[in-house]
């Protein structure tokens, strides 16, 4: 298996996903054709590198998130975007489910802009359909640092068979 790096370098791009906790967001990306990679992490915050202890406490600032790096030849970054709004209730503010805290918010962290402009755009387009009577607070903010998480949370149901983990 290919290395992050080697991905970036043949022309894959990398794409940020935070919504709600990370080990169903990941089974969902890994999913889709054209996705090379993904890693569990933390993104968003001002602390440097956090442990999910710290940012479960919520004082770190940090999100849990997706790195998800990708083919454009055969995904698009807007196809990922449809996805990722899809999964997740985006109206809910600092909360998914039963998980409730600042690191389970709704964000889009952009790489380009491009992607930037992706994100905009669907959020636009998403709240005009009237899918959601409440207004989308999901962010739309700059790729800061990603944290990779502990190994034990990467590909996490996957290694767990299924069980446990947070429902999607």
């Amino acid at each position: 298996m290919k290395s992050r790096e080697e991905l970036l370098e043949e022309g894959n791009e990398v794409a940020t996903f935070a919504a709600g906790c990370f080990w169903g967001v990941e089974e969902t990306f890994r999913k889709v054709k054209g996705v090379k990679y993904t890693q569990v992490g933390y993104t968003g915050g001002d602390f440097a590198d956090p442990t999910y202890k710290d940012v479960c406490s919520g004082q770190t600032g940090h999100a849990e998130a997706v790195e998800v790096i990708f083919d454009p030849t055969v995904v698009s970054y807007d196809k990922l975007l449809d996805l990722f709004w899809a999964l997740h209730d985006p109206t809910t503010p600092n909360r998914q489910g039963p998980d409730v805290g600042s690191q389970y918010r709704s964000a889009i962290f952009y790489h380009t802009d491009e992607q930037e402009n992706a994100a905009i755009a669907s959020k636009i387009n998403l709240q005009k359909s009237g899918q959601y009577k409440k207004g989308i607070v999901t962010e739309i903010v700059p790729a800061g640092r990603f944290y990779r998480a502990e190994e034990y949370h990467q590909q996490y149901i996957e290694k767990s068979g299924g069980s446990g983990g947070c429902p999607i």
